[in-house]
Formats: C-alpha cells, sequence, structure tokens
C-alpha cells in the first residue's frame, strides 16, 4: 500500500505556445694671407631644415612612413683682392633650398545606402581605431567583423564598414539581413545562460554550460523561467532586451510556477510544453527541478487536476527495474526492464527513472526522469527504504 503520509500530488498541464636633417651642410672657412696685413676671411653655412611630422602608426599594426627631401647648402669662399693701401675681403653664401608640395585628393562621397552607417577605411586606419570612434557599447571589434563577415581585423585602404550593429539591413547596399548580428547573440546567450544558472542552482539540475549557444538544453531551462515567472510559456530563444530578457535578469530567485498544484502540500507539476517537473511544498518554496519527458503523438500524457499518487512499486526484487512487458524499450535497459520505482499517478500512466530521457516526449505516457533524480524525489517523499 502507498503510505498517506507520503501522498503527493501531481499535476500536468500542457501550456500553449506563444510566439516571441634632413643632414647639415656645413661651409669650409677657407683663409687668405694679405702682404701687409694678416687678415682672415671665414664663411660659413646654416641648414634648412625640410623635415615633415608623420602620422602616429594605426592601432591594427601597420606601420607609419616618414620622408623627407634634404636640402642641399653650397658655401664658396671668394678670395682677397689686393690694392695698395686697402685690403678688402668679400665672402659670399649662396643657399639653394627645396620646396615640398603636398597634393591633397578629395574623394567623392559614398555611394551607399545609409552613409550615416557607413565609413571608409582611410590608409594606415585600423579596425580598433574606428570602433572608439562610437560611443555605443554594441559597436566593437567583434560586431563590427561579424556584421561585414570579417574573418580577421585586417583592412585595405578605402574598404567600406557597415557600423551600424544588428539592425536588420546592410547599410552598404540596402540589403535586409536575414540573421541578426553573430557575435552580439553570442554575447547576449552567454548572459542569459548565467543568469538562469544562478536562478536554478540549488534544484537539482545541471548548470548550462555557457557556450553563447541557445541550443535545446538552453532553450529548454528558459521555457522552465517562463512556467515560473507567469510568462508565455515557449521554448523559442529570448530576444536580447526585450521585456521577458529584462524579467530574467531582474530574477533573483526562482518563483514558484502559479497553478493549482501549490494548493496542495506537496507537489509535483509536470509541464508538457518545456519537458520538465517542478517540486515542490505548497506555496512555500519550490525544491526541484528536472527535465522529463512525457507521451510521444498517440501516447500523450494525460492532462491531470492535482491527482493523487495512489501506487509506488520499488522492485526491489530487482534492483528497482520493473519491466514494462506491454511497451519493452530495449535501448532504455534491456537487462533489467525499463521503469525505475515507478510512482502511478493515472491507470498506467507513472513517474519513473529512466536511462534514456531526451528533451522531447517519447515515453508511452509516463513521465521520465534520470535515475538519480528519481532517487533524490523518493528520498524527499520518505520512500528510499520501502520495499513494497
Amino acid at each position: 500500500m502507498f503510505s498517506r503520509r507520503a501522498a503527493l500530488i501531481v499535476t500536468a498541464v500542457a501550456a500553449t505556445a506563444c510566439s516571441n636633417t634632413v643632414p647639415s651642410l656645413g661651409g669650409e672657412a677657407l683663409q687668405q694671407p694679405a702682404e701687409a696685413a694678416t687678415a682672415a676671411a671665414t664663411s660659413g653655412s646654416s641648414p634648412l631644415d625640410d623635415a615633415s611630422d608623420a602620422s602616429d602608426p594605426a592601432e591594427a599594426g601597420l606601420a607609419a612612413v616618414t620622408g623627407t627631401d634634404p636640402a642641399t647648402t653650397t658655401s664658396i669662399a671668394a678670395t682677397t683682392t689686393d690694392a695698395q693701401t686697402t685690403t678688402t675681403s668679400t665672402t659670399t653664401s649662396t643657399t639653394t633650398s627645396t620646396t615640398s608640395t603636398t597634393t591633397t585628393t578629395t574623394l567623392p562621397p559614398l555611394d551607399v545606402y545609409d552613409a550615416a552607417c557607413v565609413v571608409r577605411v582611410e590608409p594606415g586606419q585600423g579596425l580598433l581605431e574606428i570602433v572608439d570612434e562610437f560611443d555605443d557599447d554594441s559597436v566593437d571589434i567583434q560586431t563590427v567583423m561579424a556584421e561585414n563577415g570579417l574573418e580577421t581585423d585586417v583592412l585595405e585602404p578605402l574598404q567600406l564598414l557597415d557600423v551600424c550593429v544588428d539592425n536588420g539591413l546592410n547599410d552598404i547596399d540596402g540589403a535586409t539581413r536575414g540573421e541578426r548580428n553573430s557575435a552580439l547573440v553570442v554575447r547576449e546567450v552567454k548572459a542569459q545562460q548565467t543568469k538562469l544558472n544562478e536562478i536554478f542552482a540549488g534544484h537539482g539540475i545541471r548548470d548550462l554550460l555557457v557556450d553563447g549557444i541557445s541550443g535545446p538544453v538552453t532553450r529548454q531551462r528558459l521555457c522552465a523561467f517562463r512556467l515560473a515567472a507567469g510568462l508565455p510559456v515557449t521554448l523559442t530563444d529570448m530576444e536580447g532586451g526585450s521585456e521577458e530578457e529584462q524579467a530574467l535578469m531582474a530574477t533573483e530567485t526562482l518563483p514558484i510556477p502559479f497553478t493549482s498544484s501549490i494548493l496542495s502540500e506537496r507537489w509535483a507539476l509536470i509541464d508538457l510544453t518545456c519537458q520538465i517537473m517542478f517540486v515542490g511544498v505548497g506555496t512555500e518554496r519550490v525544491d526541484f527541478v528536472f527535465p522529463t519527458s512525457t507521451g510521444e503523438a498517440g501516447f500523450e500524457t494525460r492532462s491531470q487536476n492535482r491527482s493523487n499518487v495512489f501506487k509506488f512499486n520499488p522492485a526491489s526484487d530487482n534492483g528497482g527495474w520493473h519491466d514494462s512487458t506491454t511497451y519493452p524499450s530495449a535501448e532504455d535497459n534491456p537487462l533489467n526492464g525499463n521503469m525505475y520505482k515507478p510512482l502511478y499517478f493515472d491507470g498506467g500512466l507513472a513517474i519513473h527513472g529512466a536511462n534514456n530521457v531526451p528533451r522531447s516526449p517519447a515515453s508511452k505516457g509516463c513521465a521520465r526522469l534520470r535515475v538519480e533524480n528519481m532517487d533524490t524525489l523518493l528520498a524527499w517523499l520518505g520512500l528510499s527504504d520501502r520495499s513494497s
């Protein structure tokens, strides 16, 4: 017999998915002696600088080149002219300088769909230098590379870059983008996965891998959060910046799902959309959240409204495994059976352990749990030591 003290109320719901110097050349001093007196004639020259400053090197590692045109300096020393009473020393210095002419080429206006969203790369300009010009956290090296399909951050002069990230458009040619900016999406998903791990910590469910990939496991956990938070229940991705993502980020502890289940002292809520099971105590708390797999098409798990668990089969003579002869499952546990310590709640439908618990309906109507999760549930109910 099933002990009344271990009674468990089961509710199963089918939720409807919703949309969602230059060098200086110096003159040489020449001296000539005079007959009446010794006079020194000297000559010198001053260099002219024609060096020009070069631009700083680009952040992307492109080297700046500095060029100069050396000035040519010629110094000519004149000889001394001798008169009878007067000696005159004359020095002539001639300097020739080269004038540099800089030609500036004016580029034509950008012929693009939205010039406000497009940057033309200047010679020597790096990607970091470009993104630093924008006061927008979404515009960085990774997101601009993703927006423009770049495999590296090496840029070519005059290359066009779309810098309006994740606006659904190719702002160079005006084409519609079929997908969101991949770098931004990865960032958003990582933030969601991290938050979900915080909320579901300590509830018996494995942590998500924080990899930025919104796969089936992440979507199942998003669905479970929506269920608990009273949001439309769906297995879709969660859009960054949406109201439901804001609700996720603001949540500190896992809410109790608002269903009829919580009117019972101990309850299990099986959600057919999320393929998830919540286990808790009245309106006080949620103790566990387990992934489950319910009835496949043609063998759907019937909806429940606070159904009592009426039978427990520990199968102690077979290590806890009850073999379902009606619906054997060779890939599940061919040696010992395919139902681990079942708790029956509706005729032949039961919550039971299984070695195969996919994230989609796959049973013949039962709600499967991983074996370790089934043991946790039975211990919580005080049934671990029951042999019959």
